[in-house]
């Protein structure tokens, strides 16, 4: 049994059951463990008064361990496992939590319906829980704007790229591609404290991201049937303060004839980030109920192509 069977497998059990709050509560999640042990090395190891270049050294040698720790992690117990359907269906159940499809839809859904309903309220409750910004001061425009980015952005990095590099190398494939993921997303930031430590963390996101964030951007066009989604992607994508996420935000953004992106505050201090198709409007809440809709057809031609890999494989 081959890969993509593994990847179909393992996103249907996610898409199906997601990771229950008893087991949440129970044990907490991979993610979880794995984001305790970056917080302690960046703890211990990121000290202010340290030399720049000692700390990108320390950053980068726990970047390539927590790595390459995880990824034997996954390698060895993807081999101990026996060559049975039933060690077949634990590998696809370990690869489960490592997808992210169900959690993205849930958290964007939360900020959706209390939007829809003007609760600015919850709906700025509920976008603070997916985005970095201060949604303090989001209007409905606002909190419909973050929420997108999100839900563009995390279908490439939750979805689409973990599936890619599990499709790739199976189980060590994907669990890599969440180790970095999650490197990049505690220590991979553009700030004074992290812009060393996190340095090598940051370009090896960049890096593992660059096919997925294209082809979620591609998907994307696909599933809207616009042109206008291909120019915006391709015009506006090389915008972004990010050299991937801009593809499937600007995807987004020509697809649902909005725009993207623009000037937000973080930490109440103004970053003036250029808009992505900056002659639209701004998003309406019922843009964001659009958007929900465009990802989850998203996910089922996504779904659909692993279906006709994993047929191919039975067949070869």
């Amino acid at each position: 049994m081959g890969f993509a069977l593994l990847m179909l497998c393992a996103w249907g059990i996610e898409a199906a059951f997601g990771w229950p709050d008893q087991v949440y509560k129970r044990i907490g999640h991979p993610v979880v463990w794995l984001g305790g042990l970056i917080h302690r090395l960046d703890q211990t190891l990121n000290r202010a008064e340290w030399a720049h270049a000692l700390r990108y050294v320390l950053g980068g040698i726990s970047t390539l361990l927590i790595v390459g720790g995880v990824t034997a992690l996954a390698y060895a117990i993807s081999s101990a496992l026996p060559q049975t359907y039933a060690g077949f269906l634990v590998e696809a159940a370990l690869a489960s939590p490592l997808i992210a499809s169900r959690s993205l839809y849930t958290h964007v859904a939360n900020v959706a319906r209390p939007l829809a309903t003007g609760d600015l309220g919850s709906a700025r409750q509920a976008v603070s829980m997916i985005v970095g910004r201060d949604p303090a001061q989001l209007d409905d425009a606002g909190l419909a704007r973050a929420a997108l980015e999100s839900l563009a952005e995390n279908m490439s990095d939750g979805v689409i790229a973990p599936v890619f590099w599990g499709l790739v190398f199976g189980l060590p494939g994907i669990a890599a591609y969440k180790a970095i993921n999650t490197l990049d997303s505690m220590i991979g930031h553009r700030s004074k404290k992290y812009s060393t430590f996190g340095g090598v963390a940051a370009r090896l996101d960049d890096l593992v991201n660059l096919i997925p964030a294209r082809l979620t951007g591609g998907l994307i066009c696909i599933v809207a049937v616009r042109w206008r989604a291909v120019k915006i992607m391709l015009q506006d994508a090389r915008h972004h303060r990010s050299p991937n996420a801009g593809w499937p935000e600007a995807a987004m953004a020509g697809a649902l004839d909005v725009r993207l992106s623009g000037p937000r505050a973080y930490q109440g201090k103004m970053s003036h980030e250029p808009w992505l198709n900056g002659d639209a409007r701004d998003p309406a809440p019922e843009d964001l109920k659009r958007g929900l809709g465009l990802y989850r057809n998203v996910c089922v031609i996504a779904l659909g192509i692993l279906g006709l890999m994993a047929l191919s494989e039975a067949l070869a």
